[in-house]
């Protein structure tokens, strides 16, 4: 699951990143606590290239009269994706990746408190995240994103059982189209090792929160159930 996540990395650096044309209305970062239905940097492919671009976090599909018209979709499930009728067509010739620097999960303590970790590259890289859009509204339409997602692997299962689909730089052309056919085969749990984690402030449970110590490593002696250290 992906439910909140930060983003730390410059516009012309993602930009760089990922050779993409940026757009001139992308979000600001940094940001240390993204939330759905905020704006999200977005690379999409195209006849001229790649672009960076802002999207919605928070997929319409095109039947939604309103954006409330139904569920908030923030995840599609890898496992269901190429059959659910809001994101099957998508799955096929819209895809696109969502850059970040790490993302929160909460797990409970043995007393019960509801505590967040930061997860993020163990070799410091950003994050690129495989997820889908859609165009939705016909006066102005606006591009809307849900973040794909599989089973976690072994090492994040003690804290939760799905896991944000994390695409290594390899795999980026293949996913984005760039490449031929071939992206349902990228749809797999992140490879071991490649995460690390650690405890965060509290303060990061409120949607308001904001700023770089809600990154910071946080101990106040009450270790999650269930966390590989």
């Amino acid at each position: 699951m992906c439910g909140r996540f930060a983003i730390t990395l410059p516009n012309d650096a993602m930009a760089q990143l990922f050779a993409a044309k940026p757009a001139n209305d992308l979000p600001k970062v940094p940001d240390f606590n993204v939330c759905p239905t905020a704006a999200v940097h977005a690379v999409q492919a195209g006849e001229a290239g790649r672009q960076l671009v802002s999207m919605r976090w928070g997929f319409l599909p095109h039947w939604y009269a309103s954006e409330t018209a139904g569920p908030l979709l923030i995840n599609a499930r890898a496992e269901t994706i190429a059959e659910k009728p809001a994101f099957k067509a998508a799955c096929r010739s819209r895809r696109c990746l969502i850059p970040a620097t790490g993302f929160y999960e909460w797990t409970k303590s043995e007393s019960g408190a509801r505590l967040p970790l930061y997860i993020h590259r163990s070799d410091g890289a950003p994050l690129a995240f495989a997820a889908v859009w859609q165009s939705w509204g016909s006066a102005d339409p606006v591009k809307t994103c849900a973040i794909v997602t599989t089973a976690a692997n072994e090492g994040l299962s003690g804290i939760h059982h799905r896991m944000p689909l994390i695409l290594e730089p390899r795999d980026w052309g293949k996913w984005l189209g760039e490449e031929g056919h071939g992206a349902a085969a990228l749809m797999q749990p992140g490879d071991e090792g490649i995460l690390s984690w650690h405890r965060v402030d509290p303060a990061v449970n409120s949607n308001r929160a904001e700023g770089p110590e809600l990154i910071e490593p946080f101990e106040d002696g009450d270790i999650p159930r269930g966390q590989l250290i």
